[in-house]
């Protein structure tokens, strides 16, 4: 069964991370998720986050000489990838963890909900997209989850209903991430929303962090309180297709301090690549680590005997065993956060130190692809003419 292989484009990876558009690994993937779209709580508009980056910034072949009210930035350039690979698709992620709290209120209204479900199917057709993604993290109560099924129901219908209007049959996709913490998975109506969805991103990684007490493995497959392979099952119980689980899998790694490993006491984290205690995995190992591997638990980490710090992250090895894992269970694919994080591009004035120093090694992208499988290669949507953009309704030519 072909897969499935999403991977998160962040649009402030364009800033100090020196990750545009140009740098996605279009033959690795099936999907990207644009992030982030937010919300406004006051009148449920979906709206774009950073209007420079998402659709004003000039790269290079962009003209500054176009008549009339243009499209530019990432989310042209992604058009244009669609155009040279037209199997890859792209959806437009609303919501994250910042702007989550936003959606609190929208959920719980079917005014607002009605106003993000116009609002959100108008920024797919402006933008030349091929679907919506929800990552409401997350409902609090009974209410909540019950007005997230709501609005899943509401943009499926209104996909559908787009759809129509064009005079096809495409699918615009509607899929969500989704949590792996019983805490919040339990209150989601999974069999319900399951019906409005083309696929779950499970989010299967920070399994752990500064928050606990124990250095502990925070994506690990197996084992443990939490593991991937625990909430996978988990939605499979609860009616989800295998073929529509997607395995998040991190390019980051988490860093414990003062540690003497797994399962051992910390004291705070160490450095990081853009944010404490968070490493891209293009920066791992650091140098003067050495590389451990648990196999029982799928999982592996890196430990400073000099600085006593240890880095939660998945290594080549891991990556290999999630991706034979994936195709051996009948899962749909793989999820990525994010892809700015990955190994196997050089970034152009980044820069450099450490935290930061790419170190040699496959992009994990690549090597999870090669061990679930031959991807997905069902064709994206190219036709808007539906949009504000005048270059989007005429599809760039």
């Amino acid at each position: 069964m072909s897969k499935f292989s999403v991977g998160y484009f962040v649009n402030w990876g364009i800033y100090a991370r020196k990750f545009p558009p140009s740098l996605i690994p279009v033959n690795d993937l099936t999907h990207i998720l644009y992030a982030f779209a937010n919300v406004k709580a006051e009148t449920g508009e979906a709206f774009l986050s950073d209007v420079w980056a998402d659709k004003d910034i000039h790269y290079p072949g962009d003209s500054w000489n176009d008549v009339g009210n243009n499209l530019y930035g990432n989310l042209k350039a992604i058009y244009n990838l669609k155009k040279q690979h037209r199997h890859l698709k792209v959806i437009l992620s609303i919501g994250g963890w910042s702007y989550s709290q936003a959606f609190h209120p929208v959920v719980t209204s079917r005014s607002l909900r009605s106003k993000f479900v116009a609002s959100a199917v108008r920024l797919l057709e402006d933008y030349g997209l091929d679907g919506l993604d929800l990552d409401y993290e997350f409902p609090q109560n009974d209410e909540q989850a019950r007005g997230y099924l709501e609005l899943l129901r509401e943009l499926r219908h209104a996909l559908d209903e787009h759809a129509n209007r064009k005079n096809t049959n495409y699918r615009f996709l509607l899929t969500i991430a989704a949590p792996c913490e019983p805490d919040n998975y339990n209150r989601l109506y999974v069999q319900e929303m399951d019906r409005q969805l083309d696929f779950w991103n499970l989010m299967a990684y920070d399994f752990s962090g500064n928050w606990g007490s124990k250095a502990n493995h925070h994506a690990n497959l197996f084992g443990g309180q939490l593991s991937a392979s625990q909430a996978v099952n988990w939605y499979i119980s609860k009616g989800v297709p295998r073929h529509k689980v997607v395995l998040g899998i991190p390019l980051y790694g988490k860093s414990f301090k003062d540690t003497e490993g797994p399962g051992t006491a910390f004291n705070g984290v160490g450095g990081g690549s853009w944010e404490q205690g968070l490493y891209d995995y293009r920066a791992l190992p650091l140098p003067g680590t050495h590389v451990f591997h648990d196999e029982h638990a799928g999982a592996s980490w890196t430990y400073n005997y000099q600085n006593k710090e240890m880095i939660s992250f998945d290594s080549e090895e891991v990556g290999k065993w999630k991706g034979e894992w994936i195709r051996k269970e009948g899962l749909g694919g793989s999820m990525f956060w994010d892809l700015s994080g990955d190994k196997g591009s050089s970034r152009n004035g980044m820069e450099g130190g450490p935290g930061k120093d790419p170190q040699p090694g496959k992009s994990l992208v690549a090597v999870v692809k090669e061990a679930m499988g031959g991807l997905d290669r069902s064709p994206n949507w190219l036709h808007y003419e539906g949009s504000q953009f005048d270059n989007m309704r005429k599809g760039m030519e």
